[in-house]
């Protein structure tokens, strides 16, 4: 992924360079709101779709249209999606205490069944990037159909100081 912020060089950034992850720049919203915002000492981020170059990969129901495997990797560019709209309102991803909680949603088929691991996907890449810091409590949810027809969708709680 090509990178439009720039990148620091604590030590969050220099594992995302690490891992071969530059961030993006954040995805202008699709309606009202705006991509993330600070209350209190947490950073709540607003859904965030697989967009890569402002587009999306594939549309369509995990099941159906998309399989397991490719939503999974969604749920993981969505999750650097939301990683780019904590550090817009944060500056320094090195702030982060803790990722608290991340809720991910999967436009599925009727009868899938497996929103647990396409959403581990954004949960494995926020501990690769975070260590234990990106432990966190979630939520994967099956639903009819997401925002532009995304197979996934992902929103997290940051902690910062």
């Amino acid at each position: 992924m090509e990178s439009a912020q720039n990148q620091g060089s604590g030590p969050i950034e220099a594992r995302l360079a690490e891992l071969g992850l530059a961030l993006p720049a954040v995805a202008a919203p699709v309606a009202a709101y705006v991509p993330a915002v600070i209350s209190g000492n947490h950073v709540y981020t607003s859904g965030q779709l697989p967009f890569v170059d402002g587009s999306l990969p594939a549309t369509g129901k995990v099941g159906a249209e998309v399989s397991a495997d490719d939503a999974k990797k969604y749920a993981a560019t969505s999750a650097i999606n939301a990683i780019a709209a904590l550090k817009s309102v944060l500056g320094d991803l090195d702030r982060v205490v803790r990722i608290v909680k991340v809720v991910g949603f999967v436009a599925s088929d009727p009868g899938f069944t497996g929103q647990p691991g396409v959403i581990n996907g954004a949960s494995e890449l926020l501990g690769e990037v975070f260590g234990d810091a990106g432990v966190h409590a979630r939520s994967a949810v099956g639903v009819a159909v997401l925002p532009l027809d995304s197979p996934v969708e992902v929103e997290l709680i940051a902690e910062f100081q």
